[in-house]
């Protein structure tokens, strides 16, 4: 692990060397004021908390790194997923890092990294009806509950489905699928197989259909250099093991791309 970081510190010094040089380098405002400030939400196995309160997951952990490469501290602050370019915007947050899908709204809106995992917004049912539901045509008449602002959301509005609830989480849209108030719901793969099936806290519900594929990126603000400090972070990671170590500790390495 030392010498993990002691590569991506000699990394982040070089950045940092060139980031000084511009007034207007979001690299250099971070390493400033000596924080870098992680807007996520509850998404296991991305961004969630542990028995002691902290925040763990693949996505946070990597960002943990991050930050240490470029010798800052951390700060996670949860946002509501609708106002996420606001809160960059606003210089409340530094970074989206929360398995965020790379539409094109997103990528017109923030300065993103490159794609670091697979994905895909997939149709959860409760388990003793999923037999019913096995391709699009067939849950085109559910009742859906969905992320407000999420790709869930985009995907079936481009779809046509109609019948929909917004809620603020992707865990709130399974709570509305246990307790019967919606039909289904529509979140990410990675989520779904971590919160959802046998020895989970769902063990009565499942996925079914796949809506799409898709690929998760980490968003800064609109011409930020945080974007290409960090895809060099992703190399030598990638190089170096760390990722396939976090990745591994959270059961996602198969949905990982490697630089």
């Amino acid at each position: 692990m030392k010498r993990i970081f002691a590569i991506l510190l000699v990394i982040a010094m070089m950045l940092v060397t060139a980031a000084f040089a511009e007034a207007d380098s979001d690299l250099a405002y971070v390493m400033d004021k000596g924080v870098l400030v992680v807007g996520i939400t509850d998404f296991e196995p991305m961004d969630y908390k542990d028995e002691n309160g902290e925040w763990i997951g693949f996505d946070a952990d990597m960002a943990v790194a991050f930050a240490a490469a470029l010798g800052v501290d951390i700060e996670f602050v949860e946002i509501d997923w609708d106002n996420k370019i606001m809160e960059l915007d606003n210089k409340s947050i530094d970074c989206v890092w929360n398995g965020m899908t790379l539409t094109d709204d997103v990528q017109a809106a923030m300065e993103c990294s490159a794609a670091y995992a697979n994905n895909a917004q997939v149709v959860i049912v409760k388990a003793d009806v999923a037999d019913q539901y096995q391709d699009v045509d067939s849950v085109a008449g559910l009742t859906f509950a969905v992320e407000n602002g999420s790709a869930g959301e985009e995907v079936i509005d481009a779809l046509g489905f109609a019948n929909k609830t917004e809620v603020a989480t992707q865990a709130d849209a399974l709570m509305e699928v246990a307790a019967g108030t919606s039909d289904a719901a529509v979140i990410d793969s990675l989520m779904a197989a971590a919160m959802v099936g046998e020895g989970t806290g769902y063990a009565d519900l499942t996925y079914t259909v796949a809506l799409n594929s898709e690929e998760y990126g980490v968003g800064f603000r609109k011409g930020s250099d945080l974007a290409a400090a960090l895809d060099e972070f992703f190399a030598a990671a990638a190089e170096d093991g760390l990722t396939d170590e976090i990745a591994e500790a959270y059961g996602v390495q198969a949905a990982i791309i490697k630089p």
